[in-house]
C-alpha cells in the first residue's frame, strides 16, 4: 500500500495538511479497484477521503482532473470536490477526494431520472467556462477500440459504421458513465473517475452508458434510461440505433480482451438480444 509521505504533492489543502502533519494518525483500506489504478480509503479522525495511484500504464493526466473536478464541483456539477494531486515516487500520478460513499445498488425511474440529467449536465457544460483548461482530443477508433487491427470482424464493421454518424467533438464526455463510477452518499450524487475525459460526442457517450445499463442492470432498467435520454433530446430518432451498435463493438472488444466483463447471470443473453435487435450488426459476434 502507498505511503503518503512518499507522494510528491503538487496542489492539496487541509486534508492533506493532516496527512503530512508528523505524529497524525490515519488508516487505510483498500478499496475495489480496477486493472488501471489501486484505490484506498483514507481516515483521519472522522473525516474519510480516497486516494488513487494510476500505474505505469494508465498514463492519466491527473492535473487535468484535479483542475477540472474543481470548476465543475464549483458549478454545482455533480462530483467530487477534489482535495489534492500529485506524483509518487515511481511518478504514477495521484488523486485524492472526498468518500463520496458506495456505487447505487438500487434503481427506479426517479434515480435513473437523476442519472440522465447528470450527464446531460456534463454535456452542455460550456467548454468557455473551463478557464483555460484544454480538453484532449482522440481519434474516436484509436482512443475507444484498443487491440482493434487484432480483431478484423470489428475493425470491418466500424469501418463501416464510424463515418455514417458524423462523429463530434464538440462537448466534454465523460468516457466512460456507468453504475460503477456514479456513488452515493446522504443523498449525494458523485461522477467519479474522469481518466478518459476528452472531447467527444454526446451521442456516443449516451450510448455507451445507456448499453452498459442494459447489459448489466437489466432490460428494464436500460429501456427506462433510454426512454429518458430520448426525452431529454440526446438523439435524433434515426441516430440511437447507429451510435448503440458503436458501444455495443466496443463492449465486446473490451470482453474479448477481459473475458470477466462478460461473466455473471444473464450479460451475455442481454448482449445477445441487443445484437439481435440493432440491425447494423450481426447476431454472430458474440457466438
Amino acid at each position: 500500500m502507498i505511503e503518503i509521505s512518499e507522494i510528491r504533492w503538487q496542489e492539496g489543502g487541509s486534508f492533506v495538511d493532516a496527512l503530512l502533519t508528523p505524529g497524525s494518525a490515519y488508516t487505510m483500506a483498500s478499496l475495489i479497484s480496477g486493472l488501471e489504478a489501486e484505490v484506498v480509503k483514507i481516515s483521519v479522525a472522522d473525516n474519510h477521503a480516497v486516494l488513487k495511484v494510476w500505474n505505469r500504464e494508465s498514463k492519466s493526466d491527473v492535473g487535468l482532473q484535479y483542475y477540472l473536478l474543481r470548476i465543475l464541483s464549483a458549478q454545482g456539477i455533480a462530483v467530487s470536490q477534489p482535495l489534492g494531486y500529485g506524483l509518487d515516487l515511481e511518478g504514477n500520478p495521484v488523486l485524492l477526494t472526498p468518500y463520496d460513499g458506495q456505487p447505487l445498488q438500487k434503481l427506479n425511474k426517479s434515480i435513473l431520472s437523476t442519472l440522465v440529467r447528470n450527464l446531460i449536465e456534463i454535456h452542455r457544460f460550456p467548454i468557455s467556462e473551463l478557464k483555460g483548461l484544454s480538453l484532449p482530443q482522440y481519434d474516436f477508433v484509436r482512443y475507444f477500440f484498443p487491440l482493434i487491427e487484432k480483431h478484423e470482424d470489428i475493425k470491418l464493421l466500424l469501418e463501416q459504421l464510424v463515418p455514417k454518424v458524423n462523429m463530434r467533438q464538440n462537448c466534454m464526455i465523460h468516457g466512460d458513465y456507468n453504475l460503477g463510477n456514479i456513488l452515493y452518499l446522504n443523498g449525494k450524487y458523485s461522477i467519479i473517475d474522469w481518466t478518459n475525459i476528452q472531447l467527444g460526442d454526446s451521442r456516443y457517450d449516451a450510448a455507451w452508458s445507456i448499453l452498459l445499463m442494459k447489459v448489466y442492470a437489466g432490460e428494464r432498467n436500460g429501456s427506462t434510461y433510454q426512454s429518458l435520454f430520448m426525452d431529454e433530446g440526446a438523439f435524433a430518432a434515426d441516430d440511437f440505433e447507429l451510435f448503440e451498435a458503436l458501444a455495443c463493438l466496443r463492449w465486446i472488444l473490451l470482453s474479448r480482451i477481459a473475458p470477466e466483463l462478460s461473466k455473471g447471470r444473464g450479460i451475455l443473453t442481454r448482449a445477445r438480444s441487443i445484437l439481435k435487435n440493432n440491425p447494423y450488426l450481426p447476431e454472430d459476434l458474440l457466438a
